[in-house]
């Protein structure tokens, strides 16, 4: 082993330690609270919350409410308008509630009037807005039509597992489990599981019986849920996905 070998595993090993403690700084001194100069910016951030360094976007915070006790996660994106300094009224148009869990890399998107109600969790990458292009006119490219804005619901005590996708107009009850991966447009009733592109309800609970799987809450007189606008197309031929090991509850 020559000395210049050693000098520079040595050199690198230092670096690496060096990195990583910068690293942990910046963690600690970047994370934004109610008492930071950057959680001020908010509508209202409220006392224990915390949101992780690296944020992703961030702007419109004036337009932005953080309830008590809430994590969100690093690489979260939390945005209100189209740009920043866009104006968007005298009004909180995204409202994120007490003792919630938004988990690492996900977005929510508002310009219109977002509702995520008290501990509501999150897995990492779900994605939450209020808008959508348009596509009134097949000769035009989507992108240059005009957007349409519904508001979004998320009841209090839900999950959101990982990758789910909470389209525009969705209206999701209390304490309701989406599945990973699932798509979800329209209303979901309290207390239900539901999957699939688009979601539907593949377990709800009954009362006097229960948590029943699909076929039966349709017997026991509940209708089959197809969570998705009136006139759009129904639920693909395969079926809803089940909820697995890969849609519980996941770092934030």
């Amino acid at each position: 082993m020559s000395w210049r070998g050693a000098l520079g595993r040595r050199r690198r090993r230092l670096a690496a330690g060096l990195v990583h403690r910068a690293w942990r700084y910046a963690e600690r001194a970047g994370k934004i609270t109610a008492d930071t100069a950057a959680g001020r910016r908010f509508a209202a951030f409220g006392p224990g919350s915390l949101m992780a360094f690296p944020p992703g976007s961030v702007y419109g915070e004036q337009w932005i409410v953080v309830g008590a006790e809430t994590l969100i996660g690093a690489q979260v994106t939390l945005c209100a308008g189209m740009a920043p300094g866009h104006d968007l009224g005298p009004d909180p148009v995204l409202q994120l509630g007490s003792r919630c869990v938004i988990g690492r890399g996900s977005h929510i998107v508002a310009h219109h009037s977002i509702d995520i109600g008290d501990d509501v969790f999150t897995g990492p990458y779900v994605y939450v807005t209020d808008q959508n292009h348009s596509y009134a006119d097949p000769d035009v490219p989507i992108g240059r039509q005009w957007p349409v804005n519904a508001p979004v619901r998320i009841g209090a005590g839900s999950w959101l597992g990982t990758g789910a996708v909470i389209l525009p107009g969705a209206d999701i009850g209390a304490n309701v489990v989406v599945a990973a991966g699932a798509v979800v447009r329209g209303k979901v009733p309290d207390r239900c599981v539901v999957a699939g592109i688009p979601a539907r309800v593949i377990r709800e609970h009954v009362p006097d019986l229960g948590w029943v799987p699909l076929a039966d809450v349709t017997g026991a007189g509940v209708a089959d849920s197809t969570l998705a606008d009136p006139g759009q197309p129904g639920p693909s031929a395969n079926p809803a996905r089940p909820l697995g090991a890969g849609s519980g509850p996941a770092s934030a």
